[in-house]
């Protein structure tokens, strides 16, 4: 008997239950459901894709989906996400009483309209605004949308000003530059707005960021805007929004061609103001029209709340508001969505208050402290070379004496740890594979991401390590521990390619998508798709 190269779990399963002169849709059904404790209780199973001819009881649906639930990973172990997941126990409490609110509808909630007012009111304030009383946002379901409004804004801006000229708004047709490292809510925009994308390829020397003297190079008279993010997704750096909006305003002398800024600040909306308070990116920058952040990354609301703040109503074209008659007043709508859950939008609130200025900075001087010493071990192994640069000092501040913990001194970035062997390490062990790191380590629980970055470096492979509020230093000594033990291993063992490549091989998790739904290999566009092209 030779062994099986495939083996189906689903098809071994069926076959391995008892044969009983049951009902052929109940116990022998890979595609139902079986209760727990249904023994003790007599329930029978249910249907996995299909709804329940019956329903069951309130308290063993709960049972069923808790039971199943409790096989997904710890969030506190998950280093791959920028999403909160952890409130105090009243937030929590808060969030509860106003879980049935539904946002959009104003006259009835017109209290929490006020806090959404409020938190747009702060963070023009935050951003500095030239007016809060002159800047307008709204709320949105993360960046995401945030970053399509934002988009939509200066499209229809500039299809305004070329009807004004009495030119085409078709042909050649509206683009929109950002860097090839750019978040894929970015290429969204273009894909499902047709824009075309002109992707700045990224290098070593730009720090794998938007270079802005390469940005110019696609820049033309059809260019919408320049998409600038504060807080790459791959190694935490901030892109010069200072130096682009200065290249911007040399050629508009030039051209007389005015090219606006939207800053992506998903991450760094909420870092920055609280540690990085003289670097010039938000609205201080005149050419910077819109901002974007997400209330559930370092906002430290629970996932679902985004925002977008235009500098002044000026920005927004009228022509992207509705007018509604129909809940009971006058209301104005500029979101994709139209009903949200409220209460996102009154745990930021919460978050503004309860921690206020010095809250929010020393959460993100305590996150650069970890993500500074994470960076240093890893260096100093020999076998990791570190991409991300919040660990390294300015120049001009390489002579500080006993200023550690001034975040100025430090370049500035997310608190992120992007890292990868070192030259050496690799042509030493040339048999190891980066991507063997993120499987042991996905055993032993934490959730480390290994993947390519953008075009023109796709063949460097990094690990990357995102430091939120919950990963405190003991659990930063503790997965430093585990990489040390994992590299080490992988070093003695003589096996180890044989051993890792059964693990490569085993370690995927199947789910239900996979049977219902699949999406094949290839099914999705490539990012370089229609309206995307290197520059």
């Amino acid at each position: 008997m030779s062994l099986s190269k495939h083996v189906d779990p689903e098809v071994l399963i069926r076959k391995s239950k008892d044969k009983t002169r049951r009902h052929h849709l109940a116990g022998t059904d890979p595609s139902r459901i079986t209760q727990p404790y249904h023994a003790r209780y007599g329930t029978a199973s249910i249907p996995k894709f299909r709804i329940p001819s019956k329903g069951i009881d309130a308290e063993e649906a709960y049972r069923l989906i808790h039971e199943e639930l409790s096989l997904d990973g710890s969030p506190t172990l998950n280093l791959a996400s920028f999403v909160n997941t952890w409130m105090p126990e009243v937030a929590d409490k808060l969030v509860m009483e106003n879980l049935s609110k539904n946002l959009v509808d104003q006259d009835e909630y017109p209290m929490t309209q006020n806090i959404h007012t409020r938190c747009i009111s702060i963070l023009a304030n935050l951003w500095h605004a030239p007016s809060m009383q002159k800047a307008i946002g709204t709320a949105t379901t993360g960046s995401s949308e945030a970053i399509q409004l934002g988009g939509l804004a200066m499209k229809r801006l500039w299809q305004e000003r070329r009807k004004a000229e009495g030119k085409s708004i078709h042909e050649p047709g509206p683009n929109i530059v950002m860097g090839a490292n750019a978040q894929v809510a970015l290429e969204k925009f273009a894909r499902y707005f047709e824009v075309e994308c002109r992707l700045v390829p990224v290098n070593v020397e730009s720090k794998y960021r938007l270079d802005p003297k390469k940005a110019m190079e696609c820049v033309d008279e059809n260019t919408i805007g320049v998409y600038v993010i504060l807080g790459s997704t791959y190694t935490g750096h901030y892109e010069p929004v200072q130096e682009m909006s200065d290249l911007l305003d040399d050629y508009e002398r030039k051209t007389g061609h005015s090219v606006p800024i939207h800053v992506d600040a998903a991450s760094g909306g909420f870092i920055a103001p609280f540690v990085h308070s003289k670097l010039a990116w938000d609205f201080r920058v005149p050419r910077v029209v819109s901002i974007n952040t997400s209330g559930h990354k370092y906002g430290l609301s629970y996932v679902g709340v985004g925002w977008v703040i235009w500098r002044t109503k000026d920005y927004l074209p009228k022509d992207l508001i509705f007018e509604l008659h129909y809940l009971g007043s006058v209301e104005y709508s500029f979101s994709l969505n139209f009903s949200r859950p409220a209460h996102p939008i009154i745990a930021q609130y919460f978050n503004l208050i309860h921690l206020g200025f010095e809250g929010y900075r020393a959460i993100a001087l305590a996150d650069l402290k970890n993500a500074r010493l994470l960076s240093r071990a890893l260096e100093r192994t020999g076998w990791y070379i570190v991409l991300s640069d919040i660990h390294r000092k300015k120049p001009a501040s390489h002579e500080a004496v006993g200023d550690e913990d001034n975040p100025e001194v430090y370049l500035e970035g997310l608190p992120v740890v992007s890292f990868r062997f070192s030259d050496a390490f690799q042509q030493q062990y040339p048999e190891i594979q980066q991507k063997w790191i993120q499987a042991l380590l996905r055993a032993k629980g934490w959730i480390v991401p290994n993947y390519e970055l953008p075009p023109d470096l796709e063949k460097v492979q990094i690990l990357r390590v995102v430091i939120r509020e919950h990963l405190a230093e003991a659990l930063v000594d503790r997965l430093f521990a585990d990489i040390v033990e994992i590299t080490q291993n992988l070093i003695d063992r003589s096996s180890s390619v044989h051993a890792m490549e059964m693990l490569e091989g085993h370690h995927i998790v199947h789910t239900d998508h996979e049977v219902l739904g699949r999406m094949e290999e290839g099914s999705g566009a490539r990012p370089s798709g229609t309206y995307a092209r290197q520059c």
